[in-house]
């Protein structure tokens, strides 16, 4: 190096001519700053490519992340619908449900169990909303229907509670109702508060009536209850009497054999005699009758038409 000025030897090889190069101080620092300029510049643009390329990547993915949470709300509308659909099935059980509980049914403006206020919100104040407000309207709504099963599932649980706890206090009043025709055989006689008596030929009173059945038929206890009675009845012959509490009381009259004893628990259906002529009778038939509280009452008013011939 001479003055200002720098000197370059190029050997290429042994045989080659060597190569001589003279630059000045003031050249080499301008391709030094131009070589540092076309740096910076090739490293920007590298930069800028890989920022590109990085926002790019990350827009896709949010892009399906977005995708995939409109796909997941749709399931949930989808689910919502379901469920909607499941509690109005639920409402008509629970309507027929209460009527059977001797309830009255929900009005169905309470069903809607609608609510009402400023505390309800907006879609806008939904969170979502500041990202996308597609999105923000669909979860909104979604929440908000949500929020109405549950208070509808609410009411139908404690409706049905109510109807449970109401047929569980009437089980032992429905199951000590006599409500069934206590044998099979052809309705001969009605109630009558005054009848022609096939014997006494006078108007007498009939406060039972008579099934003509064949010997042996059996008669079936019409409900739950306790045998008072089990024997021989002036009138009756051998008889069949129970008391189901609530006041009513069934009698079995004319049988030809007794299968019960007094104090004997029974269920509705039990077999409790076999139809006979045994007492005042002129053929094989049974005598029933109820009592309410000690007054007769129609039997018939107690079994259902279609079950009497």
């Amino acid at each position: 190096m001479t003055g200002d000025k720098w000197t370059f030897l190029v050997l290429k090889d042994g045989e080659s001519p060597v190569r001589q190069y003279t630059l000045s101080t003031r050249a080499i620092r301008v391709a030094g700053g131009v070589a540092a300029t076309l740096a910076v510049i090739l490293i920007g643009l590298a930069t800028v490519l890989g920022l590109d390329g990085s926002a790019r990547v990350r827009a896709h993915v949010l892009q399906a992340r977005n995708q995939g949470l409109m796909a997941e709300l749709a399931q949930f509308q989808k689910r919502v619908a379901g469920l909607e659909s499941t509690l109005g099935t639920m409402a008509r059980m629970d309507a027929r449900f209460r009527n059977l509980a001797g309830l009255e049914g929900i009005d169905s403006e309470v069903l809607e169990v609608g609510v009402g206020g400023p505390g309800l919100g907006t879609p806008e104040s939904y969170p979502l909303w500041q990202v996308d407000s597609v999105a923000g309207k669909t979860a909104f709504a979604i929440s908000y229907d949500l929020n109405a099963l549950e208070r509808r599932a609410r009411l139908l649980s404690e409706s049905l509670d109510e109807a449970t706890d109401s047929l569980r206090a009437h089980r032992d009043l429905l199951e000590s109702t006599p409500s069934i025709l206590p044998t099979t055989g052809w309705l001969s006689s009605r109630f009558s508060r005054s009848r022609m008596h096939p014997i006494h030929n006078r108007p007498l009173p009939h406060e039972g009536i008579d099934i003509a059945a064949p010997d042996g038929t059996p008669i079936l206890a019409a409900a739950k209850g306790r045998v008072i009675r089990a024997r021989w009845v002036v009138g009756y012959g051998l008889t069949v009497e129970i008391d189901h509490g609530f006041g009513y009381t069934t009698l079995y009259g004319h049988a030809s054999k007794l299968l019960v004893r007094r104090g004997q628990l029974v269920k509705r259906g039990d077999v409790i005699a076999k139809v006979g002529r045994t007492g005042v009778a002129t053929s094989s038939n049974l005598h029933y009758e109820v009592r309410v509280h000690g007054k007769p009452v129609n039997p018939l008013n107690f079994v259902l038409p279609a079950s009497v011939p």
